[in-house]
């Protein structure tokens, strides 16, 4: 598979820069991957393609204000992101700023401020912060704003940057696939006999980066911390057993399921990194087994259109076929459909 056959071409005009309100109100382009057909609905018609007793398999990873602007001590402006912590309660960030150097300092105000402390990779640094645990969060939340991708250029609070059942902290980019939910979907929803599963997937930055090899088979997919808790795999298995409809929220959920799954499609509970790689022609691996062979454990799945050449969109084409999504990539343009994180959804049964 060649990366040049996952790359489209967007006018930016179709780059939603903020959610259309009430959420539910955004454009739901509806696919069905056996007879190849199109229909054009609302996402506020969702319950129509949903049946008592599907479950809907929710990521409920929290945003983080994870973007800091700072100042070195020589006077320059310091734009930071901050990634995840690592083991020592150090962190590993993303700086933009000119002339870096070991050591140095970045202040958000007098008594907030990191240093940095090693270089990870030639786009990623370690920071000390001043504060620690419950001080550092006080902080982060005070000085921190709402990590927006650089394809949109509308300032927007933290709150429009979230999943209204968002709830464990950890993201640094939203799974942006719940957005759509409102209040009052969920009730017609709980009221239809639809079932609501939790699963986290803390999303990284990485989900979002063009994959940069010519053959995508050699990429190294981006590694997420990820939860999948034992009652919750008890259930999936056994809803799954019956027979019911499993939709996945978003491509974080499909990775937790995928990845939790094995040889025979059971799920395991884990937690810990995941770092499944799924593209056409792929085989499924999940914690060191081959599943090769074994099909998706997800019957359907919720997701927004993605950038092109990233592992977001090999994902849908290996699920719904490779020439069929990228007819109706090519068709959601003609329809002038709103792309990427605050743009329109599709759902693929």
């Amino acid at each position: 598979m060649r990366l040049s056959e996952f790359s489209y071409n967007l006018p930016k005009e179709l780059i939603a820069q903020e959610p259309v309100s009430p959420r539910d109100h955004s454009r739901l382009m509806v696919l069905n991957r056996k007879t190849k057909k199109i229909i054009h609905k609302y996402f506020f018609d969702l319950p129509q393609f949903l049946s008592k007793g599907d479950i809907l398999v929710f990521n409920n990873s929290k945003v983080i204000p994870a973007k800091l602007i700072g100042q070195k001590e020589s006077g320059g402006k310091s734009e930071v992101l901050i990634l995840k912590e690592l083991a020592n309660q150090n962190w590993e960030i993303i700086l933009k700023a000119r002339r870096l150097k070991l050591k140095q300092k970045i202040y958000f105000s007098p008594n907030f401020y990191l240093t940095i402390v090693n270089k990870l990779s030639p786009q990623t640094w370690e920071a000390e912060f001043n504060l620690k645990e419950k001080e550092f969060w006080q902080a982060i939340n005070k000085f921190g704003q709402a990590p927006l991708p650089p394809y949109i250029k509308k300032s927007s609070d933290l709150k429009k940057y979230q999943t209204i059942y968002a709830k464990i902290e950890g993201s640094v980019a939203a799974p942006t696939a719940g957005f759509h939910f409102t209040e009052n979907l969920m009730t017609e929803l709980r009221n239809r006999g639809v079932v609501f599963e939790y699963v986290t997937l803390h999303v990284g930055l990485g989900t979002f980066q063009p994959v940069r090899e010519a053959n995508i088979e050699e990429h190294k997919i981006h590694k997420e911390c990820a939860t999948l808790d034992k009652e919750t795999a008890k259930r999936l298995n056994q809803y799954k057993n019956e027979g019911r409809r499993i939709v996945a929220v978003g491509t974080t959920a499909m990775r937790v399921l995928e990845f939790a799954a094995d040889k025979k499609g059971q799920l395991q509970p884990f937690s810990g990194d995941v770092d499944i790689f799924i593209y056409p022609g792929c085989e499924f691996s999940a914690h060191g087994r081959s599943a090769s062979g074994r099909k998706f454990f997800i019957d359907a799945l919720i997701t927004n259109f993605h950038l092109p050449e990233t592992t977001l969109l090999m994902l849908v084409c290996a699920f719904a076929d490779k020439d069929f999504i990228t007819k109706t990539y090519q068709k959601a343009i003609q329809k002038k459909y709103r792309f990427y994180s605050f743009g329109d959804a599709m759902l693929i049964l």
